[in-house]
């Protein structure tokens, strides 16, 4: 999750335009590069991992990228790292420590997801049961929302930190929930309902106030008395500003100048969707816990880590708060976080007993990039190949003929913006509403990425495109062919 209180800065990896990939991807790699310049021994004793994974871990923070930046690598029980770098307040030089507590963003979904599983499993609440049964007169434009697709992402409500100079003018606001999903409640869905994914953090906090619906608690209230003990934590708890929490770090963004302090952001806002904060002990301990059946069902956790399916057969990874892939031939359930001046990144490997976590006092971070090279080290498996260069296929007269035409996109905030699709001197070209014409680069399987490597994955039918998929990931909007 990320949020940001100004136009500069309202962004979760995209804009209310454009989807820049590029830029935020060359961000992280200048970022993570001095980590990923670390040379891997080609076999490692078990002291010579552990020195290498110290060395990924501090080089963001010796780069100069990065604050401070904690680490925990656990295998079964055998510890390899529990470990703090850098600062957690620049201003008066304090040290991160293991101890340090961090605002983990949208690793808190997760925590969302186990609580409204625990009201399921109580049968408080179904998953199939409409969103009007707890938010009555929130604007579902005549569909059924149900309770699982806030949980998988496919509501098709529009994300509120998506929304851009809206969200910004009220970021420092301690806004009521129903003030706060009223930013979103008059705009269009973005799809019918169930039928795509595009993360939402509108959706997340709406599962917060049916939380505190049922269960008559504040959602913080709700979890610390029905998770955190259940799960041994100690150290987590809801981030609000205006709490004593100890040795909380403080957050920063990387600008041209260097490190700065970050925006500030009511933690009213993220609520359910991003409002806790943690260390990388409780949040190990949360993994191992969660996945050992302790806060939720076996049943309750299969769910929570199956990805959506959807009819159309496009693949999906993202289940109840938590992502479920693979890497190696093994299974890797993992969620990144972002907020203000916050990075986190999570990731376990069942099969290895594995839990890697790492957090971050500043944003942009490597956090999941730093994740990645060290789940490769410890289980043994090359490192992750670089993202090839784009592709520019040919593509015949008549072939390039079924693409051309003018399409409406779907906006963040559920609104219609016109893409033109023309050829220009043997090229595909695109304009999106009153951008500057971008040449598109084939890469083939009816798939083109512009100027700053945004995704447009076409549908085509009957020899037409009638419409393509836009962007990449979790943030991939759709449009239609109008004409």
């Amino acid at each position: 999750m990320t949020m940001r209180a100004t136009s500069h800065h309202s962004r979760h990896r995209l804009t209310l335009t454009r989807i820049r990939v590029g830029h935020v991807a060359a961000l992280l790699l200048a970022c993570a590069g001095a980590a990923n310049a670390q040379p891997r021994p080609a076999t490692m004793s078990r002291a010579t991992l552990v020195a290498y994974i110290d060395s990924l871990a501090a080089a963001p923070v010796k780069s100069g990228a990065v604050a401070g930046i904690a680490v925990a690598v656990v295998r079964g029980r055998d510890t390899l790292l529990m470990k703090g770098y850098g600062f957690a307040d620049l201003e008066n030089q304090v040290a991160v420590t293991p101890a340090t507590t961090f605002k983990i963003g949208s690793l808190t979904k997760q925590f969302t997801s186990a609580a409204v599983m625990q009201l399921v499993e109580r049968k408080s609440v179904a998953l199939d049961d409409h969103l009007n049964k707890y938010i009555p007169g929130f604007p579902t434009h005549g569909r059924t929302i149900a309770v699982r697709q806030l949980l998988n992402h496919t509501s098709g409500i529009p994300s509120y930190t998506d929304i851009g100079p809206r969200f910004g003018r009220v970021a420092r606001m301690d806004l009521a929930p129903d003030s706060l999903i009223h930013l979103v409640a008059t705009d269009s869905l973005q799809f019918e309902p169930g039928q795509q994914f595009y993360y939402n953090n509108t959706g997340y906090f709406m599962l917060g106030m049916i939380i505190e619906k049922v269960t008559g608690k504040p959602y913080g209230d709700y979890l610390e008395a029905n998770l955190f003990p259940q799960a041994g934590l100690r150290h987590t708890r809801y981030c609000d500003s205006r709490r004593i929490i100890p040795r909380r770090a403080q957050g920063y963004d990387r600008a041209p100048s260097g490190l700065v302090n970050t925006d500030f952001l009511s933690m009213h806002l993220p609520a359910a969707a991003g409002s806790l904060c943690s260390t990388i002990g409780d949040l190990v301990s949360w993994t191992v816990q969660l996945n050992s059946a302790r806060v939720v069902s076996a049943d309750a956790y299969r769910q929570m880590t199956t990805p959506v399916v959807f009819a159309n057969g496009r693949p999906m990874t993202y289940g109840f708060g938590l992502s479920s892939d693979t890497i190696g031939g093994r299974r890797i359930i993992s969620h990144g976080g972002a907020i203000n001046g916050f990075n986190s990144f999570m990731s376990y490997v069942p099969q290895d007993s594995l839990v890697i976590v790492v957090l971050a006092n500043t944003a942009p971070a490597p956090t999941g990039a730093i994740a990645d090279a060290i789940l490769r080290s410890v289980l043994a498996l090359p490192s992750a190949p670089s993202p090839p260069a784009p592709k520019d296929l040919p593509v015949a007269q008549a072939d390039r003929e079924r693409y051309l035409g003018e399409y409406h996109l779907a906006r963040p905030d559920g609104s219609r913006q016109t893409v033109r699709v023309f050829a220009q001197e043997n090229r595909v070209m695109v304009a999106i509403a009153n951008q500057a014409p971008s040449p598109l680069r084939h890469q083939g399987a009816h798939t083109f990425v512009d100027a700053a490597n945004n995704r447009f994955a076409f549908d085509v039918a009957s020899g037409r495109a009638t419409g393509f998929m836009f962007g990449t990931g979790s943030r991939r909007l759709e449009a239609v062919r109008a004409r």
